[in-house]
């Protein structure tokens, strides 16, 4: 089909071709922007681009200075959201070299989510060649500290058609952020409404899926739990209501007095990385987990007993959000006290002393760019 690949070690990789920013930001100005970048409103000077047709397939790989795309009025993303996305980040570690995350899970999860939404599914290698490039050209702003670089990866339906169909045309891209520590003070237990309105994924649907569309299905719920006076919502099965699925954007996982974790059962929610690493981890400690259903009223028994010692909520951008208060319609519980409990903070530490190289990386998951 006229595609261009390298062969490397048997792999696929397109050619990427690079291409820096002929006006950077300047030196003073990007080191005043990384003072306090908070999230997603600082990015980078360049941007990674992959595109694809029907007929050359994947191809014109770049890294170009960061633009606004242009957009025709019937492209199809914007009438039939055809679009996923992922979120991973890069460390910089103590000798100054930097280091990427899990990338390959990351690539395959990205992979999945392009063949459920009947998108064209981008080969592995070429999103992880994106993703280190990209943390080459744009190395300067990583920031120290507890900071990183989030990047991401995304890709949207590009045909300009307004039939329902699947697009013949896709564009991959990659951009990045500076992040600042997702807690100030270290973190803070959060409070959790529990959202008896709105579900957020059923059997079938896309709830597996890291598609743009569930996080805006879950902004309501969302807007809900803060007018209570929460932090984050929690979602309940979409058939009885009862059974935890997930926050609005992060996996949950609950601590028992016998030493055991739980967590709910893969299917209609998010396989979050961050998620599995936390299950290896356990287990790697001879902690036993149990993925299995949980049911709001049993997390509420618990918590009154005594079973239940904490619960606690995963994902990318702040790694382990203890959760302190659970609220709901039939009323309020805390968990231990509402404080941070250990078994949390201490399987935080453990994976954020991984990502920055501080830390033995038993399970190969780190992937050095620099």
């Amino acid at each position: 089909m006229g595609v261009s690949f390298d062969k490397i070690d048997g792999a696929t990789w397109l050619k990427f071709d690079i291409q820096p920013a002929t006006n950077p930001t300047p030196e003073k100005e990007r080191a005043a922007r990384l003072v306090d970048p908070g999230f997603g409103r600082v990015f980078t000077d360049h941007m990674a681009v992959v595109r694809y047709d029907q007929a050359k397939g994947w191809h014109g790989a770049r890294v170009e200075s960061r633009a606004n795309f242009p957009l025709d009025p019937a492209l199809a993303v914007l009438h039939y959201a055809q679009e996923i996305f992922e979120g991973l980040k890069a460390y910089k570690r103590d000798d100054s070299g930097v280091n990427l995350f899990r990338p390959d899970a990351n690539a395959r999860r990205f992979r999945s989510s392009a063949e459920r939404m009947a998108m064209a599914p981008l080969p592995e290698p070429v999103f992880i060649e994106a993703v280190e490039q990209l943390v080459r050209i744009d190395r300067a702003w990583i920031p120290g500290g507890e900071g990183s670089l989030y990047l991401r990866p995304f890709m949207i339906a590009s045909e300009v058609f307004l039939g329902v169909k699947p697009s013949a045309e896709y564009i991959f891209a990659v951009i990045a952020s500076p992040v600042g520590s997702y807690f100030k003070g270290g973190p803070a237990p959060v409070s959790i409404w529990v959202s008896e309105n709105y579900t957020r994924a059923a059997i079938g649907g896309t709830g597996a899926v890291k598609c743009g569309g569930n996080y805006a299905a879950s902004l309501r719920a969302q807007a809900e739990a803060i007018d209570h006076g929460c932090d984050q919502v929690v979602f309940l099965d979409a058939v009885e209501r009862r059974y935890i699925e997930e926050l609005g954007g992060m996996n949950v996982f609950f601590v028992f007095d016998d030493g055991s974790l739980s967590t709910p059962p893969l299917g209609t929610i998010l396989p979050g990385i961050t998620r599995d690493s936390i299950i290896a981890l356990a287990k790697d400690s001879g902690t036993r987990v149990r993925e299995e259903a949980y049911t709001i009223e049993q997390w509420r028994t618990d918590a009154a007993s005594g079973r239940l010692k904490e619960a606690f909520a995963c994902g990318t951008a702040a790694v382990i959000s203890p959760i302190g208060k659970v609220c709901s319609a039939s009323g309020d519980f805390l968990i231990s006290g509402g404080a941070a409990g250990p078994v949390a903070m201490g399987m935080r530490k453990k994976l954020v002393d991984i990502q920055y190289g501080r830390a033995a990386d038993p399970h190969n998951w780190i992937k050095k760019v620099l």
